[in-house]
């Protein structure tokens, strides 16, 4: 194991996504330096103008990427090379790269990342578990009924938990250089299942309502989704969730020594998310 030993910062792209808080509070728990990036913030990192990226980098120690909205967006892999190339250029030590399992471009975009970084480490997820506490989903959750064009295929959902650990633990020790960690839940489950397990931790009824795709999008336009996510949504639920994931890796365990944390362990832990005063029931 290398690690350094008066470590230069950390810089964290994307610092106020779910992924990026919470690396930066286990950085920070560690007293390791950490400039936390976003359009907003002290240390400013915007994608979209690229004279905010070279502030970013310089004498970083390790750098955490996790592109908005996603990889799999049209030139996001073109984006996230051109990252890593200029980090490789300013002789950033360590760079990890937050991905998704089963995206084409994600993939694509991963391998441009480790041609232009020596050494880069890939963390590849799946489903995250917080998509129905902190995102997307958690209005549904709090309504008791989680509208999705799914069927019966089954997801190994991650908790971010784990994943802000594996990325911590990359971007604080070479022995993760090079290293691709495919993360995933201890076991595969339908979403049915899955509503079903947050149901339980939650002490109220939820259920899983399908529809069809175009149901489901009418449904995000009528709420007043923008079109680029909406089509990033069926993007989700027609070509990545499709099977594709099912399998269970055990990514946490190799790259933490421990096993990964199961759904309904995450569903007791952030049980409150769904359990506000003003629910009917």
């Amino acid at each position: 194991m290398t690690t350094d030993p008066t470590p230069r910062p950390v810089t964290v792209i994307g610092a106020t996504g779910k992924t990026g808080r919470r690396v930066v509070d286990r950085l920070r728990a560690r007293a390791v330096p950490v400039r936390a990036a976003s359009r907003t913030g002290t240390t400013r990192f915007d994608w979209d103008d690229t004279a905010t990226w070279e502030p970013a980098l310089a004498g970083a120690g390790a750098v955490y990427v996790a592109y908005a909205p996603d990889l799999a967006v049209p030139g996001a892999p073109e984006t996230v090379e051109r990252l890593a190339a200029l980090a490789q250029h300013l002789h950033v030590g360590r760079l990890v790269l937050l991905s998704g399992r089963g995206e084409t471009e994600a993939q694509r975009a991963e391998r441009l990342v480790r041609a232009a970084f020596d050494g880069a480490t890939v963390v590849r997820c799946a489903f995250f578990a917080q998509n129905f506490s902190e995102s997307f989903l958690l209005d549904d959750v709090r309504a008791g009924r989680v509208v999705l064009p799914v069927g019966d295929v089954r997801e190994p959902f991650v908790d971010l938990e784990d994943v802000a650990d594996v990325a911590v633990a990359a971007l604080t020790d070479d022995a993760h250089r090079g290293l691709v960690h495919e993360l995933t839940g201890p076991r595969a489950v339908t979403f049915a299942e899955a509503v079903a397990v947050l149901a339980d931790a939650a002490g109220r009824p939820v259920e899983l309502v399908p529809v069809t795709l175009e149901e489901f999008t009418a449904g995000l336009r009528a709420q007043g989704v923008p079109d680029d996510a909406v089509a990033l949504l069926a993007y989700l639920f027609t070509e990545v969730l499709d099977g594709r994931g099912e399998a269970v890796t055990d990514g946490v365990r190799r790259a933490l020594g421990r096993e990964a944390t199961d759904l309904a362990a995450y569903a007791r832990r952030e049980r409150d998310a769904w359990r506000t005063a003003d629910l009917p029931g």
